[in-house]
């Protein structure tokens, strides 16, 4: 069928009174030989309404509508089938340019040029499906209290669910708590766990088959693919028999969490009366009360020690949320023994967030428990061997002793992403890549921070990847998620870590964490039956092509590929695993031979919107600046700028790209080549505070800027004619000194001297 484009030109919001909208209707009918063109007073509302009943009368297959943000339309705004694209003349033309001005119009008129030109050369899109059915059953690893609600919740929303657990029994850590602390008003009164009832629901429940004293042996294939095969752990460790095999859609991983070895300047191991805040849990789970372990004499007084080797940058330098409530609780079950027990609890902060404060005042109040702040710098035993605290830096602003039949450690959470071991030699690690006092030592130091976050020697999920068997840990050893905007996404696509696996969190926090990775994994599922992408680019139903005839087997995108997309057969030839894309385009930036393409954004079609911009001659003095522009921030940003009132240059041309990661350097070299005198690329910002929706997005850029450099040497152009730029939406107001810096710099080297050729 033969595509016929339809242009539609709003005349309201204020962009008749500030271009000539006849010029542009010229452009689209008489440049551009649209045969369909007509302006509208709205295209919102009644308006839309109106545009999509002449979309279906006139048949037309591919639309430009010029008028307000794209980001103003839902999904679902147009007929099914129809190829539309929208230009912001209201955000990007009218709001930052004066009215009825010469480069204002050309403003306008060079965008209306590049969207007729984009969709002249998109493609309908067809979603991507595989040949086998996608599989919407749903993978949990781990039987504590987050794999339970995440299982439960799943399975309630229709869902089958596979749960496996490592040791012989449900429940986890929550399950060796005696109670829990206060979750409902007036958060005064310690709760029972409920972890037995939940664990009964879970096991009776017809939807959830539980595997216990099972680990993973192998994951393959990607999401609506996973096919796994199952490891018996008797002794809680993998290398077992195989004991099922199955496929599922997405899985959760709720692996939770170990406690941190105490601080070593405290006598964790040394004396028998120390010790840590989980085993008097256990204690008192096990036989309801508190005794001494070296002489099982009941315990009258304990000293609770917070932050027991947690917020030091020599050993645990996070808080881990819960230590103080776990403290406060453990003091009211020593208060519970007996009108007569006593329990001293120092720290350096008491951290009780939320309503959780509500419970701090009521153990505050209790005439049995003493708080104070201070550094406790020894514990010795005396000769009726009983434990002698001395801690200074006290809130009294003294030295002081108390004499205590035991000594409790708050210790904090480790992920169970990893083993400690890993954890610490993936922090020594980053530390000696800037310490390193030779080049080779801080590569040596990078390779291995590398080797750690893939999880050599530590494997969990054992997933087959390129990049390594698990979810790659980063800081303290959580795995990676975008913390910012979707912080249950990881960079394994539908593969959900939840829970204290994901960062440290108490029960309550655990239980609804575990409901949101099952509500993304039903996503995933949902999407990846439709053919669709998940976040960020929820239900784009794009996928990137690959024209492997023309491959060098270079393995710059399966490097690259920041999601784990792209396998390589033994001759490096890419392996494409469709339903893991994320569709962010890094693949086609990375490829020199430009075989990555989707259909609607591609090499070719941003190429042509690039020369589809009319360059004045040098001797107009007017310069043309391109700008690419990241879709998750910069080009929000802009829109911002202009709803702010703040003016942009009028010589830059804007073009939104997926993300910094997909720019392709031949995008400059075109540029350059059709007269532009610079290029400035603005993408989110990177390195460990990354906000880079598709994580190492605008990084990739930066380390491609010496392949940019090169190309533009060899066109005998200044390396000043490309600027790269970091910037979050919020930072919308620094857009205009941005642009006016850059043109600037443009007027000092000079216009391009390949105008007019």
């Amino acid at each position: 069928m033969n595509d016929k484009i339809g242009v539609f030109i709003c005349t309201g919001y204020g962009i008749a009174d500030a271009l000539d909208v006849e010029a542009l209707t010229k452009v689209a009918t008489e440049e551009f030989k649209v045969p369909f063109c007509k302006t509208v007073e709205s295209c919102e509302g009644p308006g839309l309404t109106a545009i999509n009943a002449d979309i279906k009368q006139e048949g037309l297959t591919k639309v430009v509508i010029a008028g307000i943000s794209p980001r103003r339309y839902t999904d679902n705004a147009f007929p099914e089938g129809v190829i539309v694209e929208k230009i912001a003349l209201r955000e990007n033309v009218v709001w930052t340019q004066p009215a009825k001005d010469e480069d204002t119009q050309m403003l306008a008129e060079d965008y209306l040029r590049m969207y007729i030109t984009k969709v002249g050369k998109m493609a309908p899109l067809a979603p991507f499906q595989p040949e086998e059915a996608i599989d919407k059953s749903i993978l949990v690893v781990g039987g504590g209290i987050t794999g339970l609600t995440a299982a439960l919740e799943a399975a309630k929303a229709g869902y089958e669910v596979k749960l496996i657990e490592k040791s012989k029994a449900l429940g986890g850590w929550l399950a060796r708590q005696h109670k829990s602390v206060p979750t409902r008003p007036p958060y005064r009164e310690l709760e029972d766990t409920c972890v037995g009832a939940l664990i009964a629901e879970v096991t009776g429940h017809p939807r959830i088959t539980v595997y216990l004293a099972a680990v993973s042996g192998k994951i393959t294939g990607a999401p609506g693919l996973f096919d796994v095969v199952l490891k018996s752990s008797p002794n809680g460790t993998p290398g077992g028999e195989t004991v099922a095999s199955f496929r599922v859609g997405a899985i959760i991983q709720a692996t939770g969490w170990n406690p941190v070895d105490p601080r070593q300047s405290l006598p964790y191991g040394k004396l028998d009366d120390v010790i840590l805040n989980v085993e008097l849990e256990q204690m008192v789970k096990e036989h309801g009360r508190i005794t001494r372990p070296s002489d099982g004499r009941e315990v009258k007084s304990i000293a609770f020690i917070q932050c027991g080797g947690s917020r030091s940058k020599e050993h645990h330098s996070y808080c881990s949320s819960i230590c103080c409530l776990t403290s406060l609780k453990q003091a009211l079950y020593l208060r519970e023994s007996g009108a007569d027990t006593k329990a001293y609890i120092f720290y350096e902060f008491i951290r009780t967030p939320g309503q959780y404060e509500d419970f701090y005042r009521r153990v505050q109040q209790d005439p049995g428990v003493f708080l104070t702040r201070g550094e406790v710098t020894e514990i010795t035993r005396n000769g009726d061997g009983r434990l002698v605290i001395t801690a200074k830096n006290t809130m009294p602003g003294e030295q002081i002793q108390v004499i205590v039949d035991l000594v409790v450690l708050a210790s904090g959470m480790a992920p169970n992403s990893a083993d400690g071991e890993a954890i610490r030699a993936l922090e020594e690690a980053k530390i000696k890549v800037t310490a390193g006092e030779s080049e080779i030592q801080r590569q040596a130091a990078a390779e291995k921070v590398e080797q750690l976050k893939r999880h050599e020697g530590t494997e969990i999920l054992n997933l087959e990847y390129r990049q390594g068997p698990d979810l790659p840990i980063l800081q303290y050893g959580y795995p990676d998620s975008h913390f910012v905007c979707f912080p249950y996404e990881s960079r394994r696509t539908g593969i959900y870590p939840s829970g204290c696996v994901r960062q440290p969190m108490d029960g309550l926090s655990s239980r609804e964490d575990g409901t949101g990775a099952a509500l993304k994994a039903i996503q995933c599922v949902e999407m990846t039956s439709r053919g669709e992408a998940v976040h960020p680019r929820a239900g784009d139903k794009s996928y990137p092509d690959f024209f492997l005839q023309r491959c060098t087997q270079c393995k710059r995108c399966t490097e690259e590929c920041p999601f784990g997309v792209l396998n390589e057969d033994t001759k490096g030839t890419p392996l494409l695993r469709a339903t893991r894309c994320r569709r962010c385009g890094v693949c086609m930036g990375a490829c020199p031979e430009r075989i990555v393409s989707f259909k609607d954004y591609s090499v070719d079609i941003i190429a042509s919107m690039i020369k589809a911009v009319h360059v004045p001659e040098e001797f107009e003095e007017k310069p043309r600046i391109l700008a690419l522009m990241c879709e998750n921030d910069a080009i929000p940003a802009l829109e911002l700028a202009g709803r702010h009132g703040l003016k942009i240059n009028p010589f830059v041309r804007v073009i939104p790209v997926r993300c910094l990661g997909s720019v392709n350097s031949v995008w400059v070299t075109t540029a350059v080549s059709a007269g532009y005198d610079g290029v400035l690329l603005i993408g989110c910002k990177y390195g460990d505070d990354y906000q880079c929706h598709f994580i190492k997005g605008s990084e990739l850029a930066n380390t491609r800027g010496d392949n940019i450099r090169e190309k533009l040497q060899q066109m005998s152009m200044e390396n000043q004619r490309v600027e790269l730029h970091q910037l979050q939406i919020s930072e919308y107001d620094k857009l205009p000194e941005i642009f006016n810096k850059f043109a600037e710099v443009i007027e000092e080297i000079g216009m391009n001297p390949f105008k007019g050729m």
